[in-house]
């Protein structure tokens, strides 16, 4: 293994002179100290390698002393000239490494604004797959979690609502409020439930447009404040990824809604020309290749577009305060949050890597395969909640048949008019393979639980026998979320699995540590590994960039432990 060695040409020129502990070569050398982000680093000549030490003193200066060429074989075999040689002058210095702390990466005002320590999400992964303990965790690490209430029935997001409150108070968490186009009533009713619970922030995603719920949970409370400014307590972060929904959630609220607030007597006129002057959403995560709801989009393409569309709103609406954009999808170790936030991300929001951590509300059965996961152990499926539209979901394959039958009833959809001109034997081949029950039971289980949840549904399947088809399909694409969150053994074929290939990355990275046991995989700890390893690679490649030839070695975070992390975070040099 050769050791660090100098480059062609060291754009920094002065010394440095230690107090206390001498520079530090070698390999485990160089990683400790490259790791323990929180203290500045300088990069020095030692013996004709590189060395690294903390704190000491430093003076800098021009020094042509050393040739462009004093170092052609890196310095491993060369005798060094004697202004290299330790002396009371000190090491010559070749770089300057800054501390660059977890916090720090991102922009401030992200955790500011929303009572962050690290500009880190969870984001809310539907039937409390994104559960209220990984709420509580994040919330309690310094993290950002969203609650996922999609798919669940009003109790159940309210009995999530008075635990977190309850446990968490005015710390840092949110809950999910998805675009339901299907189902606009039980959409409506779960703004309303954020509102009277006093839910002062939620995550939006899966919308295609905006709509009068989302618009009237954002300016609920909207007030002139004593200093002048606008008060707007309810907060939205809008998951996109698509350039012209992104724009909607960055423009005001649209003036239709505002005025049929105002008409409902549910505003006042001046409330209204005030909610004219705030984004509909102050952060908008640009959402590439994910789990669930996805487009697919490359993050390196989806997230600097968004950032142009940002600075035009921003010119355009002259808004008092800078609108945020963040990444997600694919975003699961430490290099990949660390190219998000080097293309100017505000903050990361994880999804899929969060699934196969031990607090979510899925079963270990959904964590071993999610395990065993590769990056193209993947495909897409039709979503439950948008069938009739067409609307894919990203999804595990690897383990299940769940994307190859999915698709299969929505091929039954389109090309019939009801489930009685559907061939016998394809209906037969349904009930014995899929729905594992006769047709006529499906639906009267499906009738049964529309009438409840949204008896529209039920009134309109009666008399449309085209809609009563897609409701018996959706019951299929329901029970299979529901089957792999509860584990249920006999159902391992037919389990949906959300996931995208973030997974495989992070399987890939964390293989041969300890976060490879899916037992040890805690969402606090994945989270600083990450955080704590982007800050790492960024300090490589500050050093990097400054003419530092280092090992590939050192750019190899392996996962740590909890108190290995808190090392890294120690603020005193050694």
């Amino acid at each position: 293994m050769a050791p660090a060695s100098l480059s062609a040409e060291a754009s920094l020129r002065g010394r440095w002179r230690p107090k206390g502990r001498l520079p530090v070569a070698g390999i485990d050398g160089l990683a400790r100290l490259f790791r323990r982000v929180s203290v500045p680093l300088f990069l020095v000549e030692k013996d004709g390698v590189i060395a690294a030490g903390e704190g000491g003193s430093v003076s800098l200066e021009p020094d042509a002393s050393r040739p462009a060429n004093a170092f052609p074989d890196g310095g491993r075999d060369a005798r060094p000239p004697a202004s290299t040689a330790p002396c009371a002058e000190g090491y010559p210095i070749r770089a300057f490494v800054p501390a660059c702390r977890p916090e720090s990466l991102g922009e401030g005002s992200f955790c500011a604004d929303h009572g962050l320590r690290y500009p880190y999400a969870a984001g809310a992964m539907a039937n409390a797959i994104a559960s209220t303990g990984i709420v509580e965790e994040m919330s309690r690490a310094g993290c950002l979690g969203f609650f996922g209430a999609a798919g669940l029935p009003l109790p159940s997001v309210e009995e999530a609502i008075i635990r977190l409150q309850r446990s968490l108070g005015a710390a840092a968490h949110g809950f999910n409020l998805i675009h339901s186009p299907n189902e606009p009533e039980l959409e409506a009713a779960v703004a309303d439930l954020y509102v009277r619970r006093g839910v002062r922030l939620v995550e939006a995603s899966a919308y295609m447009d905006l709509t009068l719920p989302i618009v009237r949970y954002r300016v609920h409370g909207i007030r002139r404040a004593h200093d002048g400014s606008i008060a707007a307590p309810n907060r939205v972060v809008a998951k996109v990824s698509r350039v012209e929904v992104a724009e909607k959630f960055m423009a005001p609220p649209p003036p239709r809604f505002l005025k049929a607030l105002v008409d409902g007597r549910e505003i006042t006129p001046e409330a209204a020309a005030l909610a004219a002057r705030i984004p509909m959403a102050q952060d908008v995560t640009a959402e590439a290749d994910s789990g669930g709801h996805t487009d697919n989009r490359p993050l390196v393409t989806l997230l600097p577009t968004l950032l142009a569309l940002r600075d035009r709103c921003q010119d355009r609406f002259g808004y008092s305060r800078r609108l945020r954009v963040g990444a997600a999808g694919g975003i699961s170790t430490p290099a990949s949050a660390a190219a998000a936030f080097s293309m100017g991300a505000a903050y990361v929001l994880t999804g899929s890597v969060n699934q196969a951590c031990v607090e979510s509300g899925t079963s270990d059965r959904v964590r071993d395969l999610l395990a065993q996961a590769g990056q193209a152990d993947t495909a897409m499926a039709p979503a439950a909640d948008m069938f009739e539209m067409g609307v894919k979901v990203q999804v595990l394959k690897r383990g299940t048949m769940f994307p190859m039958r999915a698709a299969k009833l929505y091929d039954l959809y389109r090309a019939y008019d009801s489930l009685s001109a559907i061939p016998a034997d394809q209906r037969a081949a349904l009930e014995r393979d899929v729905f594992r029950a006769p047709i006529g039971d499906v639906w009267a289980q499906t009738r049964e639980f529309f009438r409840v949840r949204d008896p529209a549904q039920t009134a309109r399947g009666d008399h449309d026998a085209k809609h009563r088809m897609a409701l018996v399909f959706r019951w299929y694409l329901g029970c299979s979320s529901q089957w792999a969150n509860a584990g249920e053994p006999s159902r391992q074929l037919d389990y949906q699995v959300w996931c995208g290939p973030a997974m495989g990355a992070f399987n890939e990275w964390a293989r041969g540590s300890f976060l490879e046991r899916r037992s040890e995989r805690k969402a606090a700890t994945v989270a600083l590994n990450i955080l704590v390893g982007a800050a790492v690679l960024w300090r490589l490649d500050a050093a990097r960039r400054q003419g530092a030839a280092l090992p590939p070695e050192l750019f190899r975070f392996t996962p740590m432990t909890s108190p290995e992390l808190e090392a890294c975070l120690e603020t005193e040099a050694s």
